[in-house]
Order: C-alpha cells, then sequence, then structure tokens
C-alpha cells in the first residue's frame, strides 16, 4: 500500500503568483521520491495554472459538488475537475461541517459523484471529542451509504480528530497511540459494513496539525500510511521534510 501526503492549502495563498512558487518547490524538493504519494490541493482558482506541474507531485480538489453541471452558483463538479487533470479531491473536512453545516448526507452525495468520475476521494473522519464512538461509526455509515466494497479502493479515509487541529481552540497534539485506536475504529466499522479483507486494505491517513516533528510517529506506530497537511504545506521546506520523513519509514 503506497503511501500518500497530502497537501490542503484551504484558503491559501491570496496570488496565483505565489501558489505557483509553492507548488514549484515542493516539486523540486520531492522530484527524486518515489515511493510516496504526495498531492497538492489548491483552491479551484489555481488548478489550471498548477496542472502542466512536475509529475512528481499530483493534484487535488478541496470539495467538489454532486451534479456534473448546472444551475448551482458557485459550485464546482467532479467533472469539472477531472477535465483538469485532477486526480483526487478532499470530501467531508471537518472545517465544512464547522463553518458551512455541511450534512453527511451531502458528502456522500458528492463521494458518489466524485467516484463515478473516476476521482480517487480523501474523505475526512473525525470526532470533536477524544471518545471513538457514534460520531464517527454515523459519519462512515451515512458517508459510505449506497456504496460497494469495490468502492472502497478508490477512498482514502482520513482520521481527523478535531480536537487536534491547530485552529481548535485548547487544541492538544494527539499521539501515535491515538492515532492508532482511531485508525483502528475506522477499520472496525468498515468490517461491519463490508467485510474484513475490504477493512484490513482500506487506506487511512491521519489529519490533525501534522508537521516534521510528529509524521513519522504516525507512520510507524499510529496505524496509518500518510498524513494530511494543514498550515504546515504552506512553508514548501516544512512540507519536503514531511515528504522526505515518511519516505525513509517506507520501504522500497
Amino acid at each position: 500500500m503506497r503511501h500518500l501526503i497530502v497537501a490542503n492549502w484551504k484558503c491559501n495563498p491570496v496570488s496565483s503568483k505565489e501558489a505557483q512558487r509553492l507548488f514549484d518547490a515542493v516539486a523540486e524538493g520531492i522530484k527524486n521520491i518515489n515511493n510516496v504519494e504526495t498531492v497538492i490541493c489548491p483552491p479551484f482558482l489555481y488548478l489550471s495554472d498548477l496542472k502542466s506541474g512536475a509529475s512528481s507531485v499530483k493534484l487535488g480538489g478541496q470539495d467538489c459538488f454532486w451534479e456534473d453541471k448546472g444551475a448551482f452558483t458557485g459550485e464546482i463538479s467532479a467533472k469539472q475537475l477531472q477535465n483538469l487533470g485532477v486526480e483526487y479531491v478532499i470530501l467531508g473536512h471537518s472545517e465544512r461541517r464547522k463553518y458551512l453545516d455541511e450534512s453527511i448526507e451531502a458528502v456522500n452525495k458528492k463521494i458518489k459523484a466524485a467516484l463515478s468520475t473516476k476521482l480517487k476521494v480523501i474523505f475526512c473522519i473525525g470526532s470533536q471529542t477524544k471518545e471513538l464512538g457514534e460520531e464517527m461509526e454515523s459519519q462512515l455509515e451515512k458517508g459510505l451509504q449506497g456504496l460497494d466494497k469495490s468502492d472502497v479502493a478508490d477512498l482514502i479515509f482520513v482520521y481527523e480528530p478535531v480536537w487536534a487541529i491547530s485552529t481548535t481552540k485548547d487544541k492538544v497534539t494527539a499521539t501515535p497511540k491515538e492515532t492508532l485506536a482511531g485508525s483502528l475504529f475506522i477499520r472496525k466499522i468498515l468490517e461491519r459494513l463490508f467485510d474484513e479483507r475490504t477493512s484490513q486494505t482500506a487506506r487511512i491517513i491521519y489529519g490533525g496539525s501534522v508537521d516534521s516533528q510528529n509524521i513519522e510517529g504516525f507512520v510507524r506506530e499510529g496505524g496509518v500510511s500518510g498524513g494530511l497537511v494543514g498550515a504546515a504545506s504552506l512553508d514548501p521546506d516544512e512540507f519536503v521534510r514531511i515528504v522526505k520523513k515518511v519516505a525513509l519509514n517506507v520501504k522500497s
């Protein structure tokens, strides 16, 4: 199972010039790394500028709509992303639940639309507290409703504990042990929804204040095969360090 590092630039940077600078610096820094898949998810308006970038970096969207086209002001469809050469899309991120009241039912429709256009879905699962239970279970059940076990091959599950995200008030850093518990919980629910093989082969990464100091612990001891990187992805040197540290912990 290939390791994966995803940069989520969120609503950054403020200019296409800066976006290109960040992208080029990362592409140059990881050009000789072949055992880690690296994805950058910039704001939508920079995707077309970056699509012809280095082959060492793949592009992802930060969201998509569930219809291919139509009278949906402000939305971007999975089909439009695909036509730009985008291969991945982040769905269900906690910030969309927090600031936009996005429902898991809406996320489910988006997942189906993305998979139907052959995009790989980075599906965020998390809880407000350290307790693993009904909140995450419901996100998985409702988010995957109507999907077949074969669809899981194109899903990357992100264990995203909201309490560990850098922008959360009174946040604390998650430990590899807590990350392992979260990833095992996700696999437990996947086994119940599908089967043991689907559960064991599912790709799970960690998202929550990932940086070059903690990524090794998450990969070595946390039961995950990579990370969804937020703030640290806006520092190209730091992001390259993250990718390199993961590469050193992966058998070629």
